[in-house]
């Protein structure tokens, strides 16, 4: 578990706490950016990671998965200055998040992939990823996927038309290029501002269509 030591001082608002989900698709910069970008926000983060999501985080980001607590403290040090965050195992039962009665301004799984977006879809509630997105459904809060796969078949694609219709947000991670990107951070900037406007969380993480020069 990773507190900021204010967040043990003081309780954090349900509006001000969000619950973000980090699963084994391709993608992991973009959840490890939005964490980061919601505790600069001054978010209390609640983290839940599939353990195929710490794999892909060993692979494409480098990090120790062996040793999970000391990567989340090194990977999230600064931003912990300003917001504050906590880690749940995948298996833990218990966790605040798992139940209704604690509340929370929605989640978000980034990426998210076709299994457990299929999970989600079915109510599956098999770890606590999939509980925490199923209290969400339950409870009417917002939950938004942000899937990351291709080619889609059509079970793919008719689990997301079940999520959309239920009121899920999907929000696919599919790079914009009028932005005129110039570097993969600059790619994984955008789609997390994206998400970031879909939670209604103000950002500049990527200059807006029409907006001027000046």
């Amino acid at each position: 578990m990773v507190v900021n030591a204010a967040e043990q001082r003081r309780p954090v608002p349900a509006s001000r706490r969000w619950v973000v989900g980090i699963t084994g698709a391709s993608g992991a910069p973009y959840g490890v950016k939005l964490c980061k970008e919601l505790l600069a926000a001054g978010i209390h983060v609640h983290l839940v990671v599939s353990d195929a999501g710490w794999r892909v985080l060993k692979e494409e980001l480098g990090w120790d998965a062996s040793r999970r607590q000391e990567a989340l403290a090194s990977a999230f040090e600064g931003a912990l200055q300003a917001g504050s965050m906590t880690y749940h195992p995948l298996n833990d039962i218990g966790a605040s998040i798992a139940s209704g009665s604690f509340r929370a301004e929605g989640m978000v799984i980034i990426p998210c992939s076709m299994g457990s977006l299929s999970a989600i879809a079915n109510g599956a509630s098999t770890n606590l990823l999939t509980r925490a997105a199923d209290v969400m459904l339950k409870e009417g809060r917002p939950l938004l996927l942000v899937p990351r796969e291709t080619p889609l078949s059509a079970i793919h694609l008719e689990n997301m038309l079940k999520l959309a219709r239920l009121g899920v947000r999907i929000i696919p991670a599919m790079p914009a290029f009028y932005n005129g990107p110039q570097t993969i951070e600059d790619i994984v900037a955008f789609l997390v501002g994206k998400v970031m406007d879909s939670m209604g969380i103000p950002h500049n993480l990527f200059k807006r269509w029409g907006e001027s020069d000046e």
